[in-house]
């Protein structure tokens, strides 16, 4: 097996528990497929059958929603050990919800369902890894419920700046996207996210930069989601 494909595979929450040889192993007895894409290919289409789960080797992939009129809306950007299709094949409605493009050159391990379910029956540590990646799934699914709840684009700012305060554990949260992909994620236009950062920076309530936001009051921020 390719050192680049193990190293890739153990930053994948199904395969973080193993060893080298342990994921040997584990592909030694299913079926799956390595491909190759060059960027701006597209590798699922919204409504094909999902029939694999699709774990990225290297590079990296926007899960967007793209409408009639032409226009986009990139929901996720996932990059290596990042999965997706795997609550999608267990489905009763086994379709891709949204078209998954690559942003670079990328290559992406999928395994078929059937192969899953093998490796769910005879690995319980395999089978640990797919029901802690299901429950992350639903936790960002209620994460994402809970932003869509808050009316004002101050609130969902807010919302998002204190869960990574939680996460980071420190007043200087990192951001690691662009302002475009965090608007499109909070659900709002970007130059309303940016009006409102600035507003926010006048109030004193935060201070930020490219790649990161430093809490100047905790208080008001907690405050403006009551």
């Amino acid at each position: 097996m390719d050192t680049k494909v193990l190293t890739s595979l153990k930053k994948c929450i199904l395969f973080s528990k193993f060893n080298d040889t342990e994921i040997g192993n584990c592909l030694s007895i299913i079926k799956y497929s390595l491909k190759n894409y060059s960027k701006g290919e597209t590798t699922a289409i919204e409504d094909d059958p999902c029939t694999s789960i699709g774990i990225l080797i290297s590079g990296s992939v926007e899960i967007q929603k793209i409408y009639e009129s032409g226009k986009s809306l990139t929901l996720a950007t996932l990059n290596t050990g990042n999965t997706f299709g795997e609550v999608i094949i267990f489905s009763n409605k086994n379709t891709y919800p949204s078209t998954i493009t690559t942003c670079e050159k990328t290559e992406i391990m999928f395994i078929p369902k059937e192969s899953i379910l093998k490796l769910c029956s005879e690995n319980t540590t395999f089978l640990n890894g797919f029901m802690s990646l299901l429950s992350n799934k639903i936790l960002m699914l209620n994460k994402k419920v809970k932003n869509m709840s808050y009316q004002t684009i101050r609130q969902k700012l807010s919302n998002y700046i204190l869960e990574e305060y939680k996460n980071q554990k420190n007043l200087i949260i990192k951001i690691n996207y662009s302002k475009k992909q965090w608007a499109e994620q909070l659900g709002i236009p970007r130059p309303s996210l940016s009006r409102e950062l600035i507003n926010m920076r006048e109030e004193g309530i935060i201070n930020f930069d490219k790649n990161s936001i430093e809490i100047l009051d905790l208080d008001v921020l907690e405050e403006t989601l009551y």
